[in-house]
């Protein structure tokens, strides 16, 4: 006597793994990476002063915006079908969020990506001082807190995904 129902399981075990389970939890993946996008946006727009008024935020806290170079160029890319990465392309991102131990008085780079040889104090297109460095400058943060604010909400998306898939490979009769 055989097993009955091994090729309606085999089946639904095929579908659990294949293309629509990927599409599914990709697409909740990409929406995830969008609301750490969103969230770490806000961390640094919010109550920020642009100009002459603009005051730069306490060591450890998310950059206060000044410009918008840095909010403004965060974006979120599906680089494979279930890898999603969030990530600000301007210049100065990863010396606000790591911080940076550049020396002052060297050769820096402004945001135009010419070599100024006069030092940081020289170089007039940064609209951060933190790039070009001061002795030492501690981090701050934005896209790791926005990153923690959203894990549990970025879970649940991937939860219902997954949840979604295994509903549709109950309710189809035929595999």
């Amino acid at each position: 006597m055989g097993l009955i129902g091994v090729k309606a399981h085999v089946a639904r075990l095929k579908k659990l793994t294949g293309p629509a389970m990927i599409r599914e939890v990709g697409q909740a993946l990409f929406v995830g990476g969008q609301r750490i996008a969103v969230e770490a946006q806000l961390s640094i727009t919010n109550g920020a002063v642009s100009g002459a008024k603009h005051v730069a935020s306490l060591p450890g806290e998310p950059p206060n915006n000044d410009t918008g170079v840095l909010a403004n160029n965060i974006e979120t890319v599906q680089i494979a079908p279930l890898i999603v990465e969030v990530s600000s392309n301007a210049p100065y991102a990863g010396a606000l969020e790591g911080g940076s131990e550049r020396k002052a008085g060297v050769t820096s780079r402004n945001f135009s990506g010419k070599v100024s040889p006069y030092g940081p104090q020289k170089v007039k297109q940064g609209p951060v001082k933190v790039e070009f460095g001061d002795s030492k400058t501690a981090a701050r943060p934005y896209m790791r807190p926005a990153r923690d604010k959203k894990r549990k909400e970025v879970e649940q998306l991937v939860r219902g995904a997954v949840a979604r898939v295994v509903k549709r490979s109950r309710s189809s009769k035929n595999g």
